[in-house]
């Protein structure tokens, strides 16, 4: 009885020992079930693989963008959470909206966001695009927060983040990937993806029409600035002016 307890010690010990010190010979196929044979989920191994190639749009307003450049170079290295930029929306699936956004990029924005296909996710990196900023006080075009526009996953605060707040809140957005489910993804699809309303604007008369260059006044000076300068004034506007003194 001994003997038998002894040689299954001595089995178990010589397996430790090549499951450890990693023998040099070729790996020997292993019965034991819990290595041949793997039970998950179809959400869970969908969302392992969303979660671990998300692809971001190379999109950029401003400064916020020069920390998003870092973490493409080879010091921070964001390939190794299987982000590959993306210079299509149609083969993206995230936007990271670095930068300050006016009234005059949100049209082109919202296009953007609109071309990339479902599931999509936004990360509003920096103050400017979460609350407008420094700019929230004194600009009149610039947008006081993303959110308006799109929907927003994650907010990340800063001015600008360090890239290496941009991969916690990657982290985060990997998380949030890892938590849906296929089922539960009609349910909860929002109706409308991006901020909307319906204005009530009436069309008015340009201002600008270019007819001012017509004017008389850009052809020559008017006669009080031409006599102030001491530049001669024609006869014609003598007459007019005399005339106009006669009336009066």
């Amino acid at each position: 009885m001994k003997s038998n307890q002894a040689n299954e010690y001595a089995a178990l010990e010589q397996q430790q020992k090549e499951r450890i010190f990693s023998p040099v010979e070729r790996p020997k196929v292993t019965q034991e079930l819990s290595e041949n044979v793997i039970l998950t989920t179809v959400d869970d191994l969908y969302n392992w693989a969303r979660l671990s190639s998300v692809w971001p749009l190379l999109f950029g307003t401003a400064c916020c963008f020069i920390e998003v450049a870092a973490m493409i170079g080879s010091r921070f290295d964001f390939d190794r959470f299987g982000l590959v930029p993306r210079s299509s929306p149609r083969q993206a699936d995230l936007i990271i909206t670095a930068g300050t956004i006016n009234m005059k990029m949100a049209p082109a924005l919202v296009r953007l966001y609109e071309q990339m296909p479902d599931p999509k996710y936004v990360i509003a990196m920096g103050a400017c695009t979460i609350t407008g900023g420094m700019f929230s006080a004194d600009s009149p075009t610039a947008v006081r927060g993303v959110d308006k526009l799109i929907p927003v996953d994650v907010y990340l605060p800063g001015c600008p983040p360090r890239p290496e707040a941009i991969m916690d809140a990657i982290i985060k957005l990997r998380k949030k990937i890892a938590n849906d489910s296929i089922q539960e993804r009609d349910q909860m699809k929002q109706t409308h993806r991006y901020y909307s309303t319906t204005h009530k604007l009436k069309g008015v008369d340009p201002i600008l029409t270019g007819k001012y260059l017509q004017s008389g006044t850009r052809q020559s000076p008017p006669p009080e600035l031409a006599a102030a300068m001491g530049m001669p004034v024609s006869p014609a506007v003598l007459t007019a002016q005399k005339q106009e003194e006669g009336r009066g």
